[in-house]
């Protein structure tokens, strides 16, 4: 089936929005209830934009399966089978359904959603649902293209970079938040469980009218909703504790699809967010965005993303993933849907893609974030690493950790460093690798099974210091154990413990008590 595109979108009232949440609720249009009718796989495939599955398993007449035939699988119903399960007159009226004649089905007649709705659930088990344009999940066989050309300004639901960026968000309680490019509002979502005020901004105005409806049916306060290219919208506003950005990343020769094309040259829009974001936050604040950046011919990727941290910034910068300039365009071709369209067309485009990397001398394209953190130290904290290692989110809290601890390191010199005491991390434990039989080990393996899930190798003193790390004694006193214990000359011990030990407390494996 074809997908529908209209501009007539919904303009529900509050109470009209009200009625059409407590009817999703009450039909268990939610993402556990989607779980159980549809099964893992096919729910699986569902979010991957894969329909097939999810039609085998609503063939019957049951109400949940009447609301993902109308909202997520684009399929028209009777106008009697819709009006069973929801408040048709309101729906109609306003225009989250519409009356549609289908030759196929007969005289009877029919409706058809105007929009997706898509079930979303909340890091508290909230019940949220996030509104987007018809057929534009995200990961489908066909790309969202389609219709491409003709709807450059199509606005995309819930996918794999929105709940990464959701489950990154630093979530202690903040004044002020801003969603910069929010699309479909599911970051505005998550910033409004603990932000005062939120402000969400996208270049696209249709992005704002559906980050409306998201908030307005997951019953959410309203953000205040801005129109404009990336801080401009928000040029005379106040700092903001955080700000959040999955911005239009891709790095491509145009502009052709707004949610994911920024229209400068390589990785300019992300260097720009990045170097502006200063200007716009709160002292504490963070900003945290995903982003693409170029990996050039002679530079150092790290040095070359780390350049773009403005003065008075601490910074996070991680690595996930890297692909060649081939399949980097490959991938965002298919996207566009044009591995589907004229062979003709879609080589033009792929060679299009390879002529702008090799004018800039670009050898491959690194994804991941960036987390930003306004210290106004005069030596920030800037660290760019490749992690591309499985992680468990969310780690929002992981983040804020991250900082503070670079605060105490700044702050404490290595004599200070060991009058400190420290406690292991909880999720930290301890292997250790060696020949079978060996009386000792080879070496010492401190492994966290949570967050980053970091893995740190460590000699006799490192493991036997961080065992016993908890909380009660000063990393000196533990030192001065030790060296008793083997032999070893204490001196020795505390002028060669700083250095490592600052590394355990960089990467998480201890963590300061504070006095």
């Amino acid at each position: 089936m074809a997908r529908v595109r209209t501009d007539a979108l919904p303009e529900p009232t509050p109470q009209s929005t009200r009625t059409l949440r407590e009817a999703l609720a009450a039909a268990g249009f939610t993402a556990d209830g989607l779980l159980d009718l549809l099964g893992a796989p096919a729910y699986a495939a569902l979010a991957r934009g894969e329909t097939v599955p999810a039609l085998r398993a609503t063939r019957g007449q049951e109400p949940l399966e009447t609301l993902v035939r109308l909202f997520l699988l684009q399929r028209s119903v009777s106008r009697e089978r819709a009006g069973a399960v929801l408040p048709l007159d309101e729906v109609l009226a306003g225009r989250w359904l519409e009356r549609v004649t289908d030759p196929d089905a007969g005289p009877t007649e029919r409706v058809r959603a105007t929009v997706d709705v898509r079930p979303y659930s909340g890091p508290d088990g909230e019940d949220w649902w996030v509104v987007s344009d018809l057929g534009c999940a995200v990961g489908g066989a066909g790309g969202v293209g389609g219709s491409v050309e003709s709807s450059p300004d199509v606005v995309l639901g819930v996918g794999g970079a929105s709940t990464t960026l959701a489950g990154l968000m630093v979530t202690a309680p903040a004044a002020r938040a801003l969603d910069l490019g929010t699309g479909s509002g599911i970051q505005a979502l998550h910033a409004a469980r603990f932000a005062s005020h939120v402000t969400a901004t996208d270049l696209n105005p249709r992005a704002l009218r559906f980050a409306r409806l998201t908030l307005a049916l997951s019953g959410v306060p309203e953000p205040e909703l801005r129109q404009g290219s990336l801080f401009e919208p928000v040029a005379d506003a106040e700092p903001y504790d955080l700000i959040v950005s999955n911005p239009p990343f891709v790095i491509s020769p145009g502009a052709r699809l707004t949610y994911r094309d920024g229209g400068m040259a390589g990785d300019g829009l992300c260097r720009s967010l990045v170097e502006q974001a200063a200007g716009r936050l709160a002292p504490g604040g963070y900003c945290q965005l995903l982003a693409n950046w170029e990996h050039r011919e002679g530079e150092d990727w790290r040095e070359r993303v780390a350049a773009w941290v403005p003065p008075g910034c601490d910074a996070w910068i991680v690595q996930r993933e890297v692909q060649d300039v081939t399949q980097y365009a490959e991938l965002w071709l298919r996207d566009a849907g044009d591995h589907r369209g004229d062979p003709a067309v879609y080589a033009e485009h792929y060679d299009a893609w390879l002529e702008g990397f090799a004018e800039r001398g670009t050898q491959a394209v690194g994804f991941g974030w960036i987390t930003l953190r306004r210290s106004d130290a005069e030596r920030p904290s800037v660290l760019a690493e490749e992690w591309p290692h499985p992680v468990e989110q969310p780690l929002g809290e992981v983040i804020r950790a991250h900082f503070a601890r670079q605060d105490f390191l700044r702050l404490t010199g290595d004599e200070a460093l060991l009058e400190h005491r420290y406690v292991l991390a909880d999720e930290v434990v301890q292997e250790e690798i060696g020949e079978p039989g060996a009386e000792d080990p080879q070496y010492v393996v401190l492994r966290q099974n949570r967050g980053m899930r970091r893995a740190m190798t460590v000699d006799t003193v490192g493991a036997g210091f961080a065992g016993v790390c908890d909380g009660t004694l000063s990393a000196g006193r533990i030192l001065e154990a030790i060296g008793e214990l083997l032999g070893e000359d204490v001196g020795g011990l505390r002028a060669r413990t700083p250095e490592s030990l600052r590394l355990l407390v960089e990467r998480g494996f201890l963590t300061p008590v504070a006095d």
